[in-house]
């Protein structure tokens, strides 16, 4: 008998589990890097700062200063377009790049979280006996007397040993004397817990 666990509802920072800590982290950093790289390159480029207006014969100023170039990278990063693009090449070129990464990041950032979402995972998936006993999550029990116990004791199956040695060291005791008593406990507990009655 093996008690299913709760299910887990998401928390107020849910939409940041497609992703690690250290990834957002760099998709940070690089945000600040690209948006002060483009700033650069736009202040000391000749084709940035002024745009010659043959119509009214002056210069017209194009102001592409650092909050615009913050705002320019912001909205790139959420797939909208920007009052204020950087003109000359050199900045062409470093906005290019940075909307293909965008593009990379936003698609696999739709895919883990769709995933995330519609997935019904367990915390600690349990397929088989061995691997059961590769893990000290889930606690199992059985029965302290009886066929099971006598597998369990006299297996020289290394999975089956390795269970029966921790059945017979853990602490608390997983083994109960009656199968009541080992029904009651997979019920009460909070935790993941299966016992059984029976050999496998």
């Amino acid at each position: 008998m093996i008690k299913r666990p709760e299910k887990q509802k998401p928390g107020v920072f849910a939409f940041m589990e497609p992703f690690s800590v250290p990834l957002w982290a760099c998709i940070v950093l690089a945000y600040i890097a690209v948006s002060v790289t483009v700033f650069v390159v736009s202040k000391f480029s000749p084709f940035e700062l002024r745009i010659r207006s043959y119509r009214y014969d002056r210069y017209i100023v194009y102001d592409f200063n650092i909050c615009n170039s913050f705002w320019f990278s912001m909205s790139a990063l959420m797939m909208q377009g920007s009052e204020h693009c950087p003109r000359s090449v050199a900045g062409r070129v470093i906005g290019g790049a940075w909307w293909f990464f965008v593009l990379i990041i936003i698609t696999s950032y739709t895919a883990n979280l769709a995933a995330f979402l519609t997935i019904e995972r367990m915390l600690h998936p349990v397929d088989s006996a061995d691997d059961l006993a590769k893990q000290t999550e889930i606690a199992y029990g059985m029965l302290e007397s009886g066929s099971t116990r006598t597998f369990f004791q006299t297996s020289e199956v290394p999975t089956y040993r390795k269970m029966w040695n921790y059945m017979s060291t853990a602490s608390p005791p997983v083994m109960v004397k009656t199968v009541e008593e080992g029904v009651e406990r997979v019920r009460n507990s909070k935790e993941s817990t299966l016992f059984s009655s029976s050999p496998p």
